[in-house]
Parts: C-alpha cells; structure tokens; sequence
C-alpha cells in the first residue's frame, strides 16, 4: 500500500468515526466511555495521519 492510499484509508477511518461518535452522542442511553474510546480512536487516527502527512512533505 503506498503512502498516498494509506493516508487516503486513515482519513476514510477518521470520518467514519466522527459519524460514529455523532451518532452515539445523540442516542438515548448512550455509554460515556464507548464516546470517549471512539474519540480516542478517532485522535490517535489524526495524529497519524498528521504525522504521514508531515513526512510526505519532506
């Protein structure tokens, strides 16, 4: 997988889960701590992408 397609991936991964989170957020009942994992997911996918993308740069 080269690079580009990786950082396409990352991104498609990062969306899905802010929709996700979106979601849960809004559902009756919803477990704080499912939110609060989603949302580090969604972080730890950032931070990567931010990385590969600082690397593509140089």
């Amino acid at each position: 997988m080269s690079l580009s397609s990786h950082l396409q991936e990352l991104k498609r991964k990062h969306q899905s889960l802010s929709t996700e989170v979106e979601q849960a957020q809004r559902a009756p009942g919803v477990d704080d701590l499912h939110v609060a994992e989603l949302k580090k997911q969604k972080l730890r996918i950032k931070e990567e992408i931010t990385r590969l993308s600082a690397q593509t740069m140089h």
